[in-house]
């Protein structure tokens, strides 16, 4: 075999072999999002028996110089708890008035200082080790800046208590006061990865991945799991570590939590940065250890949640799309070899029809479709990000600055 040929082969596999793996997951966000068109599973009826009418819940508001937001998430949180639910704040390495803020606010306050354990993972570990004095039956995250509809601790805490499982809430993000597209369109796929993907999930009877904030835990399996982190994703990685443990996480679309995107634009390419950066670090590090666990103990769902997990962040699945299919016609008009332009244009239209259901089921009615048609405009702005992970990968969680 000539050089020529070995390259001409060697380009002919790489071809093949991407443009396969790429329909793979545009098949698997596909078949997601179509489930999630399906009636909901209830995880729970509408009565409730004698164990489930006062149950002791926890509340951890973790906070890093959350001053300017806590008073807020504090005060409309409290107002909605019953007796025998109560707010622990876990004041982290703050150097503003949130100890005292939260305290007025009615919330039990807890100080932590440690300049070399710094992270999300660590304030609740540290809220947890504080709980075993008086075990709760329920503990859920909440985080300082988010709001918390009325009901929504009480359905996560009955959620908990029946399925024995950790549970996420709906947790999506409101947009700034004043939007562009460019907000619309993040607000959009954040719902996508959060709502639509985590609705296919649970209707295809799958874990779905933990949010961050409204995760609530029966207090045994909260236990069972070191959350103790300075990993930026902390949220990904504990709902990983509690499906390979035998603890799946569960999805409750009618518990319902939002934050905020932020209105200044640096502060929200730092909070993008971390999020993806996070979320492809994990890729590379969970898939491994969630397909040898499953091999491990025979169990199908850690397959089902590799696969998941290998979907990127959905502006860069568009942004490999569009790379392979450029490469792909480029070597298809020298050499003729037309497979790889096939089996990446049957991927796209997968993407395609995949963002288009959930855009019309899900968000129609506050994502204008002129709106969406700005796609391009956003990927064009991430583009950046997705090469900076190339090049210096953020691994230190870095504080998004409120608005």
């Amino acid at each position: 075999m000539s050089i020529v040929q070995f390259v001409h082969l060697s380009i002919e596999v790489f071809l093949s072999v991407g443009a396969f793996g790429l329909f793979i997951l545009a098949l698997v966000l596909l078949v997601e999002c179509v489930a999630a068109l399906f009636p909901a599973i209830r995880q729970t009826d509408n009565t409730l028996d004698e164990s489930l009418l006062n149950p002791k819940v926890a509340i951890l508001v973790p906070a890093h110089n959350e001053e300017n937001v806590i008073s807020s998430t504090l005060t409309k949180l409290i107002s909605t708890l019953k007796p025998q639910e109560y707010v622990i704040a876990i004041a982290d390495n703050c150097s503003d008035a949130t100890a005292e803020i939260a305290r007025n606010a009615g919330a039990t306050v807890i100080e932590r200082h440690d300049s070399e354990r710094l992270g999300k993972g660590y304030a609740l570990d540290y809220g947890l080790q504080y709980l075993e004095k008086r075990a709760p039956d329920v503990v859920v995250f909440i985080d300082a800046d988010c709001q918390v509809n009325r009901d929504a601790i009480a359905i996560l805490t009955k959620t908990a208590i029946v399925t024995g499982k950790p549970v996420q809430a709906n947790y999506l993000m409101a947009k700034p006061n004043q939007p562009n597209p460019k907000d619309s369109i993040s607000a959009f796929a954040f719902k996508v990865k959060n709502l639509v993907r985590s609705c296919g999930m649970t209707r295809l009877g799958l874990p779905c991945l933990l949010a961050g904030t409204g995760m609530a835990f029966p207090w045994s399996v909260i236990r069972s799991i070191n959350v103790a982190s300075s990993d930026i994703v902390e949220d990904m990685k504990l709902g990983l570590d509690l499906s390979m443990a035998g603890h799946p996480p569960i999805f409750c679309p009618d518990a319902r939590v939002f934050g905020n995107l932020p209105q200044n634009t640096q502060a929200a390419k730092i909070q993008r940065t971390r999020w993806e950066h996070g979320h492809l670090q994990t890729l590379l590090t969970y898939v491994p250890k969630l397909v040898w666990a499953g091999i491990k103990h025979k169990r199908s769902q850690l397959f089902f949640s590799a696969l998941d997990l290998c979907i990127p962040p959905l502006s860069l699945l568009v942004v490999m799309w569009v790379s392979m299919m450029f490469i792909s016609l480029l070597f298809c008009l020298v050499t003729s070899l037309w497979i790889p332009v096939v089996i990446t244009t049957i991927a796209g239209l997968f993407i395609m029809t995949a963002i288009l259901l959930s855009w019309a089921k899900f968000a129609s009615s506050d994502l204008p479709l002129q709106e969406l048609l700005a796609v391009p405009i956003y990927i064009l702005w991430k583009i950046p990000l997705y090469f900076k992970f190339l090049i210096k990968p953020q691994k230190a969680w870095i504080r998004t600055e409120r608005d």
